[in-house]
């Protein structure tokens, strides 16, 4: 429970840097089945330096990382050195670079997939820390997952745009061409480069490794001539004042995760791409998709029971969703979380982190 003070009031929390918690005196061994064996836990709070919060816990003592993944050079370093400290949980969940779909240009299906054809998705997964922060994904529904195999497993779905994982610039100006002769009035060159000059808002997040992500996806987009503008925010910044508030304008955001609430499709794919779902605030659809054909496959699949058809169906949703190139998959996550050497720590396959319940001291 929260530390407080002989009259009851509560002292130990300071939000955005401190959480102390004391063991609740209801606690009863004989009754509860979680061990309880810390008898108190300190959450720093608002560490922006994820690489440096990383490190502190490996050379440190009684400290993990808490509800962040591990960096990259966090996770070289604990694989190199400290094999012990550092553990891998199945995230059963997807990343993907959003691309709002209601900014011109990318209201066009064909620039959009140019995009996606350009990108270099094992950049991105490498900003994250390569194949152990997970696979490299080539549509939505995470590996050993349902729908994962029927939406076409780990080799996708079939899109050409996604055929090439380093990026396939012949690909993409062939779709900036096709874009260009649907509206000639887009500035697109001879040789399916974007020659406007308006930049376009990226709004990536100011703590490693998703502003490394941000930086990467950035590059992405240039190469085939957008001007980016880029800023930062904090994680939670992103979802309530940009990338989930349609208001803001944002056209790119590199750092948009989902992860299961439970194991079913329709939690993962329905809220992130059903355009019903799209809110003025706290929106969960970062690209803003709303695709009247796929909303009603989402509607249809909803109704299904649970079994072979309604895996079929929302592996047949996922496909569609992907044909749609609402942004850059290039990730099926898996979770990389370190702790100090004195630490025995468990970790929460639900929640992919350290389970406070059950960690205890050597």
């Amino acid at each position: 429970m929260y530390r407080h003070d002989a009259s009851g009031k509560l002292v130990g929390h300071k939000p955005g840097k401190v959480i102390e918690l004391v063991r609740n005196p209801n606690w009863d061994r004989r009754t509860d089945y979680r061990p309880a064996y810390l008898d108190a836990i300190t959450i720093k709070e608002g560490n922006r330096d994820a690489v440096s919060a990383g490190r502190r816990v490996l050379t440190g003592t009684g400290l993990v990382l808490g509800d962040t993944s591990a960096p990259a050079p966090v996770v070289k370093e604990a694989l190199a050195h400290r094999r012990g400290q550092i553990a891998f949980v199945s995230g059963g969940a997807y990343r993907y670079v959003a691309i709002n779909t209601t900014i011109k240009p990318f209201d066009n299906l064909d620039v959009r997939r140019a995009v996606v054809a350009a990108a270099d998705r094992r950049a991105l997964q490498l900003s994250r820390g390569g194949d152990v922060a997970g696979r490299l994904a080539t549509h939505f529904l995470p590996l050993d997952f349902p729908g994962h195999a029927e939406a076409g497993g780990a080799k996708g779905t079939g899109a050409d745009f996604l055929a090439n994982p380093r990026g396939d610039m012949a690909v993409a100006r062939r779709y900036m061409l096709a874009a260009k002769r649907e509206d000639p009035g887009l500035p697109i060159d001879s040789g399916g480069r974007w020659t406007g000059d308006e930049p376009l808002l990226m709004v990536a997040s100011d703590a490693d490794p998703g502003r490394k992500t941000g930086e990467v996806a950035q590059a992405q987009f240039e190469k085939l001539g957008f001007k980016i503008r880029f800023r930062t925010a904090s994680d939670g910044a992103l979802g309530t004042k940009f990338c989930g508030l349609p208001a803001a304008k944002v056209a790119v955001c590199p750092n948009f995760s989902f992860t299961r609430d439970y194991n079913d499709p329709q939690g993962l794919l329905d809220p992130v791409f059903n355009g019903r779902n799209i809110v003025p605030a706290n929106n969960a659809n970062w690209s803003q998709l709303d695709d009247p054909a796929l909303n009603r496959a989402m509607d249809a699949a909803a109704r299904l029971p649970a079994g072979g058809a309604r895996n079929r169906a929302w592996g047949e949703v996922d496909r569609m969703a992907t044909e749609q190139a609402p942004g850059i998959p290039f990730l099926w996550d898996t979770v990389p979380t370190v702790e100090a050497a004195d630490v025995r720590g468990v970790v929460n396959g639900y929640s992919t982190s350290w389970d406070l319940s059950f960690t205890s001291l050597r």
